[in-house]
């Protein structure tokens, strides 16, 4: 059965969809947005780098025909116009220009003769909801240019940037389809800083169920288990999207790419194994969760029958005594009743003794 946030995060995406249009209608589907898209240009080759940010979609049709290696960044693909624009200038097929605004897209591989169009899924940690948060990212790849669209600003490309910035390695040397693996590399990797969240959590959840276990962590541990299964579904796809690039045959993909390919490939089966270790730990957490509330019980009922079992004869006692018949013997002898509260003391005392010695408290 499928989490309750999955279900509606799929229920709002449908709604949203406009039923009934032809393939290749560029509507915008996913969370509603006002801000105006962000454009920026990173345009480099072996030897120099200029970056810009550019005001509108027009400034960034020019960069087609450059010579040089442009990395072409788009923030936000609400604004079906834009997306609209660069599409039809840089010869975009329809069903891409589609799949761009459409933020449901599984990570996939579409090839085309002159492009190449992938989809990936970065991840964040949502603090309003404390929960995972996946954003759709589509690259176009063309022969000179390399086209991101991500659907806000802030993203996990910093390290290539200043890869790019400083020209460390071959980055600058080689072509789109190495600046390509090397974006979905750092999605990749930023998988391990949030599966390190994760194990943060767990670990401290363990230790809320070993110390002093609460209603509530009942709660945080399904919120935990609901995070790894959202983490699973965003992750499988992208691993065979990695397999599918590391056999993909078209020019635009170089030889000397795919080993790289590979290595990211290692990294995303790890992700997964990792992944469904949390898993395992969850469960096992459960599992302490339940016996945990069930040796405190037992602690309880423990400490309830003691109290019980010592009270069961005083009780008696008590009892006899107030029954209060005219020939008990007690009633003319003025120090009966202390004897009586004395021996109920005496037997509630050897009670507790005996217990102690039972080692049953």
């Amino acid at each position: 059965m499928l989490p309750s946030c999955l279900l509606s995060g799929a229920a709002s995406l449908l709604q949203k969809k406009d039923i009934g249009l032809p393939p290749g209608s560029v509507v915008f589907v996913g969370e509603e947005k006002v801000e105006p898209l962000q454009f920026s240009v990173v345009d480099y080759t072996a030897d120099r780098l200029e970056e810009s940010v550019l005001p509108s979609a027009d400034e960034v049709l020019p960069y087609r025909d450059s010579p040089t290696t442009t990395w072409i960044n788009v923030s936000g693909v609400h604004d079906e116009d834009a997306i609209r624009t660069i599409g039809d200038h840089f010869g975009l097929h329809p069903l891409i220009q589609e799949d761009i605004v459409h933020t449901g897209q599984r990570p996939k591989l579409d090839v085309y003769d002159d492009h190449v169009y992938v989809v990936s899924k970065m991840l964040y940690h949502n603090d309003e909801d404390d929960h995972l948060r996946a954003e759709q990212v589509s690259f176009v790849l063309g022969g000179s240019y390399l086209i991101s669209f991500q659907e806000d600003p802030g993203d996990v490309f910093d390290p290539v940037r200043t890869r790019l910035r400083e020209g460390r390695g071959r980055i600058r040397e080689s072509g789109t389809d190495y600046l390509t693996y090397a974006l979905l590399d750092v999605i990749v990797d930023h998988y391990f800083v949030i599966l390190e969240e994760l194990g943060d959590r767990a670990a401290t959840i363990e230790d809320e169920v070993l110390d002093d276990p609460q209603t509530e962590t009942q709660e945080r541990i399904n919120d935990l288990r609901r995070d790894l299964i959202f983490m699973r579904r965003m992750t499988w796809p992208v691993r065979e999207l990695l397999s599918q690039l590391e056999r993909l045959d078209s020019p635009l993909w170089s030889e000397e790419t795919r080993p790289f390919v590979r290595d990211t490939y290692d990294h995303a089966v790890q992700v997964l194994d990792l992944v469904e270790s949390l898993r395992d730990v969850v469960g096992g957490l459960t599992d302490l969760y339940m016996t945990a509330l069930s040796n405190r019980m037992n602690e309880i009922m423990k400490v309830l029958t003691i109290i019980g079992t010592i009270f069961i004869p005083l009780t008696f006692i008590a009892g006899i005594y107030g029954m209060n018949f005219e020939y008990m013997p007690e009633l003319t002898v003025w120090y009966g009743y202390p004897v009586a509260m004395t021996a109920m003391a005496v037997i509630a005392a050897v009670l507790l003794l005996y217990f102690r010695r039972k080692e049953w408290i």
